[in-house]
């Protein structure tokens, strides 16, 4: 009795695309509208000093930036609120204050205190809408920004220091293999990742620089928030995007 069921099972998966059940069978976490994707809010002690709580977009700051200029230069952690800013700190030009000076981006004076302090993570939205020239995608802010930057639309900076930095070059393309025989293997580009992130984010932590070594490195982890997931669940591309790394996963 059971194998005709788990037959069925399997033959319903060849004939029905995999993406379509992938947000039911793994319980993919609900998405914001386009325009909401990416962003945080940041409130570690804004509302205990009476301040709302720092709106912080990801997609607007990715249009000037690469990610390694914040999470590796300026030492924001990949965790909300878990990296200690403080005024004082902004005010010295570290995290926040390295570009918004009155210079490079608007100051911490008293008449922009709004532009961040809003507690609105819909806050900006209205320049999402000139976006809509970008080169689109299924899911998350519904663009892709690797096409983007193939395209020359946009051209973030990979540092914010005068000495010049280039990403080591390299670009092995990772097969990974999955572990069900019905999922199509998955494919790591660190010449995509090597655009935006520096190494020092990904390894030694979460993932051990040697190839096959990292434990414990499961869908489930990756929805738990751990390894692809500290990126692909809320601010990069999400999981729900299948063939974006299962690219043999019908669409």
């Amino acid at each position: 009795m059971l194998r005709p069921m788990i037959t069925a099972w399997i033959l319903a998966l060849l004939i029905f695309p995999v993406a379509g059940w992938a947000d039911s069978f793994w319980n993919l976490p609900p998405l914001p509208p386009p325009e909401e994707y990416g962003n945080i809010l940041i409130n570690r002690t804004s509302e205990t000093h009476g301040l709302k709580a720092v709106t912080f977009s990801h997609w607007s700051h990715r249009i000037r930036y690469t990610c390694r200029v914040c999470h590796t230069e300026l030492a924001f952690e990949m965790k909300v609120n878990a990296t200690e800013i403080t005024e004082k700190a902004n005010q010295h030009g570290k995290y926040c204050g390295a570009c918004h000076n009155g210079k490079t981006a608007f100051g911490h004076t008293k008449k922009n205190c709004n532009k961040c302090h809003n507690g609105d993570r819909s806050y900006g939205k209205e320049k999402f809408a000139k976006l809509a020239k970008f080169p689109r995608a299924k899911f998350g802010n519904k663009i892709n920004w690797d096409k983007a930057v193939n395209e020359k639309l946009i051209n973030p900076k990979l540092t914010i220091w005068k000495q010049a930095y280039t990403p080591l070059p390299y670009n092995k393309l990772l097969k990974l293999e999955a572990k069900w025989n019905i999922i199509p293997d998955a494919f790591f580009s660190h010449e995509i990742h090597n655009r935006w992130l520096d190494c020092s984010n990904c390894h030694p932590d979460p993932f051990n620089i040697r190839e096959k070594t990292t434990r414990h490195f499961s869908m489930k982890a990756i929805l738990d928030g751990r390894f692809c997931g500290v990126c692909h669940r809320r601010v990069s591309f999400p999981m729900d995007d299948c063939n974006r790394c299962h690219p043999g996963i019908k669409k």
